[in-house]
């Protein structure tokens, strides 16, 4: 992949967020804010085309870039995924979603999905929903649905202080009977990550946004094209870090407002019943990503990260990612939120910086220079956010 490519995909990726400050879409990013990793060939002799291949061609875990979610095919000009496009019913209500993880390693396997034992502990309390294959290779969901029409909106906070917000409102809501998890109760049990991207839509409305963009009052917020002839949707990306490595994810749902509201995510109660702060312990169903609030700000700042730059700055939160497939075993695409905030103290002496990596953030909360909000200890805030790993660039 040619620097200028990896360059306009991190760039891309950023502007994916899409979020919503007041009534306006936030739009541009510029290249300070790539995340992706400089070419071998600077400061070398030799131009990149002398470059052997990357290491993780050889062998998956090693570095260099590699497709985690293989289901879609992502586009490095608009750093977007085209996944397959499923269909289904709720109570004979049409419904469209797309698949992205599940408990059955084979099938994981077989479909180019991501594989995550730990979904099988967040069937409790109505976190998981039952489901069935019927004729015609659909699902029939037991029960739930999504509204899509609200206006994805925030109100900044005063400047310097955008985070948090005045007000927001999530671009799509679940009811109490929506999750995008699902048990196929007549195929061995396992649980699926199925997000919901249109309900209650005919496909001649839905194939209107085949080349055109989508129209995201009946559709998901993160639907950039939908095509229920061709059986796709493409879905936009948000870049992220994970063990000091560039990933792209999918923000597809959240059990919180704020947090939907900041990811583009449905908002879905029903995630209430996700139990968090147990990491990687036995029967959690989550894994962590950190979260900061309060991170440099400034665009074209190379330290630029957090919620206050977020929003103040139009761009991505850059959050970092716990363990993902190839770097570690404990993968969930359910992240338990934890929110860190810079003190004072740590700002005035210049230790705030850009952190990309789970440990080196441990240290700074052992060390006291990262809390909680408001000083509280540093942990899980009860916040999960649905998002599935898709790729990593090194």
């Amino acid at each position: 992949m040619t620097r200028s490519r990896i360059i306009k995909y991190a760039l891309t990726a950023v502007l994916s967020l899409g979020l919503t400050v007041g009534l306006m879409a936030c739009a541009n990013a510029n290249e300070d804010d790539d995340v992706a990793p400089a070419p071998p060939s600077i400061g070398a002799d030799v131009p990149l085309t002398y470059f052997g291949p990357a290491p993780s061609d050889v062998q998956k875990e090693l570095i260099g870039p590699y497709q985690l979610l293989k289901s879609g095919k992502i586009d490095h000009d608009t750093s977007t995924l085209t996944l397959p496009l499923y269909k289904g019913t709720v109570k004979g209500r049409r419904v469209w979603f797309i698949v992205t993880d599940t408990t059955d390693k084979g099938n994981a396997d077989q479909l180019g999905i991501n594989f995550s034992p730990k979904l099988f502990f967040a069937n409790l309390d109505g976190a998981v929903r039952k489901a069935r294959i019927t004729k015609g290779f659909e699902v029939e969901f037991e029960n739930g649905k999504v509204d899509f029409s609200p206006n994805r909106s925030l109100t900044p906070g005063d400047a310097p202080h955008h985070f948090p917000p005045k007000a927001f409102q999530p671009g799509s809501v679940g009811s109490d009977g929506y999750t995008p998890l699902i048990e196929i109760v007549n195929a061995g049990g396992h649980v699926y990550n199925a997000p919901v991207v249109a309900d209650g839509v005919d496909e001649a409305t839905l194939n209107r946004f085949c080349d055109s963009p989508a129209d995201h009052s009946i559709v998901h917020d993160k639907v950039v094209n939908i095509c229920p002839e061709e059986g796709t949707v493409t879905v936009a990306l948000t870049p992220g870090f994970s063990f000091s490595r560039p990933v792209l994810y999918i923000s597809t749902e959240a059990n919180h407002p704020l947090a939907a509201t900041l990811e583009g995510a449905t908002y879905t109660p029903a995630f209430e019943a996700i139990q968090v702060g147990g990491d990687d312990s036995l029967f959690s169903p989550v894994e962590r990503i950190f979260v900061f609030a309060n991170g440099p700000t400034g665009t074209g700042n190379p330290q630029r990260q957090g919620l206050n730059s977020a929003i103040g700055d139009h761009a991505s939160p850059l959050n970092v990612l716990g363990g993902i497939p190839t770097i570690a075993t404990d993968y969930s695409p359910l992240w338990d939120i934890n929110l860190g905030v810079w003190t004072d103290e740590a700002i005035s002496k210049g230790y705030r910086s850009r952190m990309t990596e789970e440990f080196a953030i441990l240290g700074m909360v052992e060390r006291g220079h990262v809390t909680g909000p408001g000083g509280a200890d540093y942990g899980s805030i009860g916040m999960v956010v649905n998002c599935p790993i898709v790729f990593r660039f090194l």
